[in-house]
């Protein structure tokens, strides 16, 4: 498994939207500028106004103290995960999908073990890590905040839309791709598929080697999307009903 950056590329696992200020009405045709209106304006005004563009300003709102998402340490948004954090290093604070829209789930293998994905996501010398790590047994680690940008893709402009999710296991070895790790994955798909709205296809559940501009060849040819995708659309009824839950 090789260290990648936000922009770069290897073999194997892992490597390195749109937001915009809120408009409300008010009378026939009156603007209302709200608060987040008010601060996007102000930045634009200290900035100097053309500094920056504004769908760039519009993502920054959220960095002004008090308007971030309220969050806790080993919160998860898949149920039933384990949380065990990757190095700061090796991801970006954002706040998604107000800042940068999700529109693809991005399929990982590790080239290696569960413990070795672990172990490298954590080292901040790694520089790439992923959303979410599957085990052979079906087993599911959050290492990341689906808030948050992961460096897993090898192009940022995919890290910013995606999320991404490591398997244990090697390419070249069908007998890795175990029926529970199957499942497991599948489930953890079809939530994220369920909190975004994406359609279960080949559009919005990718490969790695899927990705403009890298060289990585995961998952491989022995990952069996035909199967995988059908195990995420029977899923998609409970994930449905369990993201209507936590929305309600």
């Amino acid at each position: 498994m090789g260290s990648d950056t936000e922009h770069g590329g290897g073999t194997g696992a892992a490597t390195g939207g749109e937001g915009g200020a809120h408009r409300g009405r008010r009378g026939r045709g009156a603007p209302r500028i709200g608060r987040r209106g008010m601060l996007i304006g102000g930045t634009a005004a200290v900035l100097g106004g053309a500094v920056l563009a504004r769908d760039e300003l519009a993502r920054l709102w959220w960095r002004v103290p008090g308007m971030a998402k309220p969050r806790k340490e080993g919160e998860l948004d898949h149920p039933g995960a384990e949380w065990t954090a990757a190095s700061r290093a090796n991801w970006r604070l954002a706040d998604r999908p107000d800042d940068y829209r999700i529109d693809r789930v991005i399929i990982h293998v590790v080239q290696g073990s569960y413990p070795t994905a672990l172990r490298v996501f954590k080292n901040p010398g790694h520089g790439a890590a992923t959303h979410y790590v599957v085990r052979k047994d079906g087993h599911v680690a959050q290492m990341i905040r689906e808030l948050d940008v992961a460096f897993h893709a090898g192009n940022r402009s995919f890290n910013e839309r995606s999320i991404g999710i490591e398997h244990e296991g090697f390419v070249d070895r069908p007998q890795d791709f175990t029926a529970a790790m199957y499942e497991g994955s599948a489930g953890l798909t079809a939530g994220i598929c369920a909190r975004y709205g994406l359609p279960v296809d080949r559009e919005h559940v990718i490969g790695h080697v899927e990705v403009p501009g890298t060289d990585h060849t995961d998952p491989g040819p022995h990952w069996d999307w035909d199967r995988y995708l059908k195990l995420v659309r029977a899923a998609m009824p409970s994930a449905r009903k369990a993201a209507g839950k936590a929305t309600g």
